[in-house]
């Protein structure tokens, strides 16, 4: 069979946070490490580990060869009742191991947005099923990025993106980013109406900002005072990018719910998930005959969880934990300089993700794409910002070269 090609097949692809009438974009066509080059053999250093995922780097074969040999065994199958799979169960016990909260479960799902959403559901199941089905209240912070499903765009702190969607999630409220003060005034205002708190323990689509001093453990505790579960969006800082295998150890605070993807497979297959704690649990299991209905036609996808076994054995096998340390400190110091100099206004970041915050007469899309044009890749975020969150196997002297193109581009060079 031969396949055709429409004449407007060029603009068939209709992309993700783009403009719709925008028709020339970057066509990618290999990466190594890294380095990603494009349709014109130009290299360019990845700055962003793609969108925050890439953590072990392009062109794993070993991942591949995984995957592969997954797909030519057993490609998928439903993991509803009565099925399960082998790789399913071995990345499950794997990440119960890696889990930092105890006596955690894991339930899967396709993406980020989807665990959030799941993590919602479930934080109002719970409550439910504990005898307290008026617990529907989920409050977030503003600044907070969580998906675009309708219960993460309902619960995002970003107002452009919630804008033409018409009536949200309802009971879904955010307050400002870090006052801990008005928290505690909402929880107190809604009282046993409160389900759960949804965090970022760092913030990192709406810019890259980590926690004031002590701004967690209030939240953990105001949870604990109103009875509500207190649930991390860990998409971006889950699996080893902040040094540590979560945010919740690298910040030392413990949610009920914690929702992962990205780097759980650095992007080699689409995969996701929610820890589901001790608490959550309680409730979930509490009645022999209930049955959780929830869940998604990959849940537990056979060949994804094959790519994430693989990803995680690299991650260990490469202390690309430690590395991530490494990497932050070399990104916050060329930053810091960079606002010593006052050629930018700020710098942000913990562990190995980093934003520069810019001065009120500087542009960060020009930034970027003048960074294109020197062979380098950065996100422009808002209206002030670019952010740096690269493969964890990034070398030293990439990593140089990415700074250096900032600062030239930051400079106006």
């Amino acid at each position: 069979m031969t396949m055709t090609v429409s004449a407007n097949s060029t603009n068939a692809f209709l992309h993700p946070f783009a403009k719709p009438t925008k028709d020339n974009f970057i066509k990618l066509v290999r990466g190594q490490g890294a380095l990603v080059w494009d349709e014109k053999g130009n290299e360019l250093i990845d700055g962003m580990a793609s969108l925050w995922y890439c953590a072990v780097g392009h062109g794993r074969k070993e991942i591949g060869d995984a995957v592969a040999k997954q797909i030519s065994t057993l490609e998928a199958y439903s993991t509803f009742d009565p099925f399960t799979n082998e790789p399913v169960e071995e990345l499950a016990a794997k990440l119960i191991s890696l889990c930092p909260m105890p006596e955690a479960r894991v339930f899967f799902c396709g993406s980020g947005s989807e665990a959030v959403d799941s993590a919602m559901k479930l934080a109002r199941l719970a409550h439910v099923q504990a005898g307290q089905p008026e617990r529907t209240v989920i409050i977030s912070r503003m600044r907070g990025y969580h998906g675009t499903n309708y219960g993460g765009t309902s619960a995002q702190g970003l107002p452009l993106n919630k804008i033409g969607y018409g009536p949200l999630v309802p009971d879904v409220e955010q307050v400002a980013s870090d006052d801990l003060e008005a928290m505690s005034v909402l929880m107190s205002q809604r009282g046993n109406t409160i389900a759960a708190v949804l965090a970022e323990p760092l913030q990192g689509a709406g810019g890259v900002y980590p926690p004031t001093p002590g701004y967690l453990e209030g939240l953990r505790k105001l949870c604990d005072q109103h009875g509500a579960f207190l649930i991390f969006d860990e998409v971006i800082t889950g699996f080893a990018r902040l040094g540590t295998w979560f945010g919740a150890n690298f910040y030392k605070v413990n949610p009920d719910l914690l929702c992962f993807a990205k780097a759980v497979t650095s992007g080699y297959q689409p995969l996701g998930g929610v820890f589901v704690g001790k608490a959550v649990r309680k409730s979930l299991e509490a009645d022999a005959d209930f049955i959780l209905r929830t869940g998604y036609t990959y849940s537990g996808h056979a060949s994804a969880c094959a790519a994430a076994i693989t990803n995680l054995e690299i991650i260990e096998r490469e202390n690309l934990a430690d590395r991530a340390t490494h990497i932050g400190k070399r990104i916050g110091d060329a930053l810091n300089a960079l606002v010593r100099d006052g050629v930018i206004e700020s710098a942000r970041g913990d562990g190995a993700v980093w934003a520069a915050g810019l001065h009120s007469t500087q542009n960060n899309f020009k930034i970027r794409d003048r960074m294109l044009e020197l062979g380098a890749i950065t996100r422009a975020i808002n209206a002030d910002t670019n952010t740096f969150c690269p493969p964890l196997v990034i070398t030293d002297a990439q990593l140089d070269k990415l700074m250096d193109a900032f600062a030239t581009a930051a400079s106006g060079k």
